[in-house]
């Protein structure tokens, strides 16, 4: 006997309703079917909208001149008058330049960094070797920036730091690098590829055992070394996932952290360290301007939004794999 399709089923079950109302009815019933699926979404669903979504009301101070007395209903509308107040800035400018500065050093060193230690780790033979690396590299990313400033700090002291003593047992100068402007962009890179380095090599390194291990068999037997094997079949099975991984790396080109910087930086290098987040940051709890640091942080989240809008128009263009 032949199975009921599709059509006659929904009929069978809602004889007196539309067509159109039965399958929004057979939609709602697979939910319904799968209810207890659906809960475990909740807590998600919860978290996005209340950290997210719900502060969103607030986003119109940067359009208000905010009085906390008054609230935000209260406060007058200003327009965009922060905005103006904002370019006008030669502090803003500075802070917005060198969030710039920063993050395109970090992706231009940070972005292949994981991907070339994913590569490396995936050559590893020896089981044991690779898993201990592996967990090395893992560790720096569970620790805060709190604890690591302190490291740090030690660390590259001009006086007890381990790598100035070095530096003065081959007969040059001791190194300030926190307090010196020209070391101190150069740091902040450096100590941000080194925390994440790890963390961020799982992507790419769960792209590589989706890999087909025939084919580097195959290649092997061809007379493939293993750069060739590297360049032909890795590079090419983990290029969908590193173009989504661009994309979202150019999102945030103007985005900064500011647990990293907000420890390690001091009034030395305010000129070439201070960033969007710490300024806002003074500004607006400091200094309590509310609204002009909501304008500031607007203003971030705009840019990265079309960063993001662009970087996937790309991407769409020049290959088959983007975010949407």
């Amino acid at each position: 006997m032949q199975a009921p399709t599709k059509a006659e089923t929904i009929r069978r079950k809602w004889p007196s309703v539309p067509v159109r109302s039965r399958l929004q009815l057979l939609k709602h019933n697979r939910y319904w079917k799968h209810r207890y699926l659906t809960i475990l979404l909740l807590p998600c669903i919860i978290y996005f909208f209340v950290f997210h979504y719900f502060p969103l009301y607030g986003v119109q101070i940067a359009f208000k001149d905010y009085k906390f007395l008054a609230g935000i209903n209260g406060s007058e509308w200003v327009g965009l008058e922060n905005f103006r107040k904002l370019f006008a800035m030669e502090s803003f400018n500075n802070a917005f330049r060198n969030t710039l500065i920063i993050s395109f050093y970090k992706f231009v060193f940070g972005f292949p960094a994981p991907i070339l230690f994913a590569i490396l780790l995936n050559e590893i033979r020896l089981v044991f070797m690779r898993r201990f690396i592996q967990s090395i590299s893992y560790f720096p990313h569970f620790l805060s920036w709190v604890i690591l400033a302190g490291v740090f700090t030690q660390f590259l002291s001009p006086s007890t730091g381990p790598l100035n003593l070095l530096l003065k047992e081959i007969g040059l100068d001791a190194v300030y690098f926190l307090g010196n402007p020209e070391w101190f962009r150069s740091v902040l890179v450096a100590t941000d590829i080194w925390k994440d380095l790890g963390w961020s090599a799982i992507i790419y390194l769960a792209a590589m055992a989706g890999i087909n291990p025939e084919l580097y068999e195959v290649a092997k037997v061809d007379g493939a070394n293993r750069f060739q094997r590297i360049r032909n079949i890795t590079l090419p099975g983990i290029a969908p996932v590193v173009t989504i991984m661009l994309i979202l790396s150019i999102g945030k080109i103007i985005q900064d952290d500011f647990d990293q910087v907000m420890n390690l930086y001091n009034p030395a290098v305010y000129g070439v360290g201070d960033v969007l987040s710490t300024y806002t940051y003074r500004t607006g709890i400091e200094s309590i301007q509310y609204s002009f640091a909501t304008a500031v942080g607007l203003f971030k989240n705009v840019i990265s939004l079309i960063a993001v809008l662009i970087a996937n128009w790309i991407a769409k263009k020049v290959s088959d794999s983007s975010l949407w």
